[in-house]
């Protein structure tokens, strides 16, 4: 196929508000260099870590919560720890952790045969451990991502997918399933255990829900009252209302696991349901980052507390696998262009829209859904 010199694409221009996000039509498409493959982007997810690498979110010195400046950014400019990884951010930068499409050209060392194949590309990209330990890189954040018509990914990262799916519904999974998954890995969520999943309506934790239920777990999903009947759908046992008093609600010492994606204020309360010998994981803080502990409810009940950003390469590998076999579904709620990314991404702060948001290139809009 012939491929253009140029493509539409977001710009993310600096870390603030929406206004730093550009869209431009003639934005060189990018070359594969070694070991890897240029990618027809089908669709692309929105996701938290869009949002919080725009604003810097990831640095220190921010505490409160990823939605207090998602709009309008924070009103810095930070160098320092500003991606998962913990790398500064050089701009402009495209964004965009979830992509789905076609490879249709290769780099030096790449397999040619792998023109046509339709695939999704590693979120969260597993690096041989540095001087710190585990190390990761984020598609989207420290290099280029999904948001434009083409993208370049290194080969070993990009899996192929057979689905009768759409790019559309596929480019759902990468990001959001594949965090979740890593967290119920990490934690080791076994079959006939009882979990607790806080954000439940949301992109991972939508997805959590799914792949507990997959594993055989009882589970227990914390989201607002007038999504409850999206989370049961998605094979929840129980709902808690967000604003609901846990302890009463729950009880005290009364679950296995806590899957944790808001934190904040009611995070002493997620701590106290946990069983003697309970687990939780985290990987995000919208409700905000610093939390209050007693250590001697840590110790005194031989608790458990897990971080997860690094995937292994199986996680993403097992992932595509429960995808292929129909294990878990997608949840779209809305689909935009690329030129309407400033709603897209409010849609997404204001949390209008239950499971997960998808973006297509302007000239696949028309027909994609809404």
């Amino acid at each position: 196929m012939s491929i253009p010199e140029t493509m539409q694409a977001i710009l993310l221009t600096g870390y603030g508000g929406l206004d730093r996000l550009k869209v431009v039509d003639d934005h060189p498409v990018p070359v594969p260099g070694e070991g890897e493959v240029l990618i027809e982007v089908g669709a692309a997810g929105v996701n938290n870590t869009d949002i919080n690498t725009r604003t810097g979110w990831y640095a220190q010195s921010v505490t409160g919560g990823t939605g207090e400046g998602a709009a309008d950014g924070y009103g810095y400019v930070d160098t320092g720890k500003s991606s998962w990884s913990g790398a500064a951010l050089t701009f402009p930068r495209i964004q965009g952790a979830d992509v789905c499409g076609r490879i249709v050209a290769t780099g030096s060392k790449a397999d040619e045969g792998r023109i046509g194949e339709r695939v999704l590309v590693q979120s969260m990209q597993p690096q041989e451990p540095d001087e710190n330990g585990l190390a990761i890189l984020t598609f989207g954040a420290d290099f280029d991502g999904g948001f434009a018509e083409y993208a370049v990914a290194k080969s070993d990262m990009t899996l192929s997918v057979e689905s009768p799916l759409s790019d559309v519904e596929l480019a759902s999974f990468p990001c959001a399933y594949s965090t979740a998954e890593n967290m119920l890995e990490r934690i080791g969520l076994g079959e006939g255990e009882t979990v607790l999943i806080t954000g439940a309506s949301g992109g991972v934790g939508s997805a959590a829900v799914q792949l507990a239920k997959r594993r055989g777990a009882q589970v227990i999903a914390v989201a607002s009252r007038a999504k409850h009947d999206f989370v049961a759908g998605l094979g929840a046992d129980r709902l808690v209302d967000r604003g609901d008093d846990l302890l009463e609600t729950v009880g005290e010492m009364a679950v296995d696991v806590v899957v944790d994606l808001v934190a904040g204020a009611q995070w002493p309360s997620l701590i106290a349901c946990l069983r003697r010998g309970g687990r939780y994981v985290s990987a995000g803080a919208i409700g905000g980052p610093i939390c209050e502990l007693d250590l001697r409810t840590l110790y005194l009940h031989d608790l458990t507390l897990a971080g997860s950003t690094y995937q292994p390469r199986s996680v993403f590998e097992n992932l595509v696998g429960y995808i292929e076999r129909g294990e878990i579904r997608p949840v779209v709620s809305k689909v935009y262009g690329f030129s309407q990314v400033a709603e897209a991404q409010t849609d997404f702060i204001e949390k209008h829209y239950p499971g997960k948001l998808v973006m297509v290139p302007d000239r696949l809009a028309e027909g994609a859904g809404s």
